[in-house]
């Protein structure tokens, strides 16, 4: 008989393979997470509970796959709730008294039903969803065949508001983890039109896409280098966007973020690459730039993707085999249907390994 007891032992075993999680469920990126998300849209059976720290995405992917399937999103925020909002008031009814359900409630379609911040609600708000969660209905209320229940939370290490859920709410839920994923997030940045800089900044400093930083009031995450793209299109004078930037993202991270976008003053004119000038970015960081740009201005262009593919081989030849990749690898995250192109496929038959 095999001993079980110590590092050693299956538990031991699971904690070598890698597989052991955090207690919050499976843990996935975005691109994963919307994958189960529309598989679990045929059959609207287990709920899902979306874990994940402020401002990873849960909510926007959520958005993005009922977007995907023209879904109607009904968002309740479930702190601003109080017990009795769900269920209804009680009115007189043919001499007994039956629940009146509330208005916003769906009553037919197809949609998703999402109870964020649920576990941020208190006890007795949360207990008010323990039947429609598992029967799909609450007092007099039905939820639509149509309809697929989605929570989502802060987890208790997030220094959010959070109440412990209870078990019985716990087991109605199928728990998934959502963890920060530079990849996933720059699919979703160049088609919400993310500043091409900060893009490339990530790219370069992949660390910074999520830190929590408890000293810090602002924080780097993937929501706040959405405000940083947009505060990037103010006309504000050099040392007020710098101050609206570490109020976006903390100091540090802004700093680093001012002082990479002031080495791109040697960026080669995208226009210029477009048109045929073989140019070299002076080292790999402004190659990042270089990059981010190109993709976001020319990538959705049936038209150019001949031109960016030669440009892409042209830096590999030339040294730069990293940005090679992943020039390639953006403009497909940016298009999809790049894939079918005559001029990827060329270039994807020479090239097998780099997109392995």
């Amino acid at each position: 008989m095999s001993d079980l007891s110590g590092s050693q032992g299956f538990a031991g075993q699971i904690a070598d393979s890698g597989l052991s999680g955090g207690g919050y469920g499976g843990q996935v990126r975005a691109s994963q997470l919307r994958r189960i998300l529309l598989a679990h849209l045929s059959m609207r059976w287990p709920p899902l509970f979306i874990w994940g720290p402020p401002g990873v995405g849960k909510s926007s992917v959520v958005r993005q796959v009922a977007a995907e399937r023209r879904l109607e999103v009904l968002d309740l925020r479930m702190l601003l709730l109080d017990p009795v909002d769900l269920r209804g008031l009680p009115v007189p009814y043919r001499g007994k008294v039956r629940w009146s359900p509330p208005e916003f409630l769906p009553e037919k379609g197809k949609g998703i039903l999402f109870l964020d911040e649920l576990n941020a609600a208190p006890p007795l708000v949360q207990a008010s969803v323990y039947q429609l969660v598992l029967d799909r209905k609450i007092g007099e209320y039905r939820l639509p065949d149509g309809w697929m229940v989605v929570a989502a939370g802060n987890r208790e290490s997030d220094q959010s508001i959070a109440h412990a859920m209870p078990s019985a709410l716990r087991s109605r839920f199928e728990h998934l983890e959502l963890i920060p994923d530079l990849e996933s997030w720059k699919t979703w940045a160049y088609g919400a039109g993310v500043h091409a800089s900060v893009i490339a900044f990530l790219e370069f400093r992949p660390a910074l896409l999520y830190q929590m930083l408890p000293e810090s009031k602002p924080f780097p995450c993937p929501r706040t280098w959405e405000m940083v793209s947009r505060v990037l299109s103010l006309e504000l004078g050099t040392e007020e966007e710098l101050r609206v930037l570490e109020g976006c993202v903390g100091t540090g991270a802004a700093t680093e973020f001012d002082l990479f976008r002031k080495s791109l003053n040697v960026l080669p004119k995208l226009e210029r690459v477009i048109e045929g000038m073989d140019a070299l970015p002076p080292d790999a960081v402004t190659g990042y730039a270089l990059v981010s740009g190109l993709v976001a201005r020319y990538g959705r262009e049936p038209a150019r993707l001949p031109r960016l593919i030669a440009y892409a081989e042209h830096l590999g030849r030339s040294g730069f085999r990293e940005l090679e990749v992943l020039l390639i690898r953006d403009l497909v995250r940016r298009n999809p249907s790049v894939s079918k192109s005559p001029a990827f496929r060329r270039w994807a038959e020479q090239n097998v390994q780099a997109l392995g």
